[in-house]
């Protein structure tokens, strides 16, 4: 029979649990580092029609600051697209801190709202297949742009019509 000194089996359990401790320590390290290296999300916009909505972050985005200029026609290619009936009403609503920076509804490039500091609009939705507000066929595209006096943010969607 083998005798160990007195505790030694203590220090065994000890040194496995310092082992433990630093490979808890780095892989917390590791997380933190991933986390980093991936940009903030941008602020969030959505529409709803019915029961049905989608939301996306934004085409361009400069942490509230103002936009390039240069970078703008790159930022409201068509986004994410969602159904719409002339008779349904369509609910626009945005994060808070687009709100606090004021927002517009851009149809087609053209503003079709002045701006607004509340996080919610509604908009009949004949509005974006009627041709006096500058409508063309069965799909509009539709821009909320942040910013009163320099763009910060451009989110992008499409309202097809429902048939």
């Amino acid at each position: 029979m083998t005798s160990m000194p007195r505790g030694g089996a203590a220090d065994v359990n000890a040194a496995v649990r310092r082992r433990r401790a630093v490979a808890a320590a780095g892989a917390v390290s590791v997380g933190l580092l991933v986390l980093s290296a991936c940009s903030k999300p941008t602020p969030l916009s959505t529409i709803t029609v019915g029961r049905s909505s989608v939301s996306s972050e934004a085409g361009c985005y400069n942490d509230g600051n103002a936009v390039k200029t240069s970078d703008l026609s790159k930022c409201a290619k068509s986004g994410k697209s969602i159904k719409v009936d002339p008779d349904d009403t369509v609910r626009f609503g945005v994060d808070p801190k687009i709100a606090d920076s004021g927002w517009t509804i851009l149809m087609n490039g053209q503003p079709l709202t002045d701006s607004s500091n509340k996080t919610y609009r509604t908009i009949p939705g004949s509005v974006f297949f009627n041709a006096q507000y500058g409508a063309t066929g069965n799909s509009t595209q539709i821009a909320i742009k942040e910013g009163d006096k320099e763009v910060k943010g451009v989110w992008s969607f499409t309202l097809k019509k429902a048939s």
